[in-house]
């Protein structure tokens, strides 16, 4: 997996840079979006270093498949990558560029997840303190795990806040035990 993500940045990092200067970050967002999940099919997974199936013949099924949804650059990337045999690095050149893109637009994206259902006006207030505590927005995604038994955990980017009643329990046992 990293070495896909290393073979992916400098692609992801290119097309961010052109689409910032065209200002073509959603258009670029969603031609990649695509592109990442036409990649992704087992079918397509199965031409991706098949030696019948040129590099060339690979790069026109991609673009006839998702031909309406790439434009002339879109389309001239799919075909570097197929040229380039990078096809199987779509999704984290997608991945990459959202990551760049969040960056750009001052956002951070935060998993939440709680032991119940959250309340708008709860989730609200979450969010709110960790934009206050990041001084950026923040985008949640938020999951529900009954095995926490109450409360939340917060993760955004590498850093990580248990304010679950599990992990309490859990620190407290590990406290006890040394």
């Amino acid at each position: 997996m990293a070495e896909a993500v290393t073979v992916a940045r400098p692609y992801a990092e290119a097309v961010f840079k052109l689409a910032v200067a065209k200002n073509t970050l959603k258009e670029w967002s969603d031609m990649l979006l695509n592109a990442a999940e036409i990649a992704q099919n087992d079918q397509i997974k199965a031409l991706v270093g098949n030696p019948v199936v040129s590099t060339k013949q690979l790069g026109e099924l991609l673009l006839e498949i998702g031909n309406n949804k790439l434009n002339q650059e879109g389309r001239n990337f799919l075909m570097v990558l197929a040229e380039n045999n990078r096809i199987s690095v779509l999704p984290q050149i997608s991945q990459l560029f959202e990551h760049l893109k969040a960056q750009h637009n001052n956002v951070l994206e935060a998993n939440i997840v709680s032991a119940f259902d959250m309340k708008d006006a709860q989730l609200r207030k979450l969010i709110t303190n960790l934009e206050n505590k990041f001084k950026r927005k923040i985008v949640a995604k938020v999951q529900v795990n009954p095995e926490l038994i109450g409360g939340v955990i917060v993760e955004i980017g590498d850093e990580i806040f248990d304010a679950s009643i599990r992990g309490k329990l859990e620190a407290m046992a590990n406290a006890l035990k040394s």
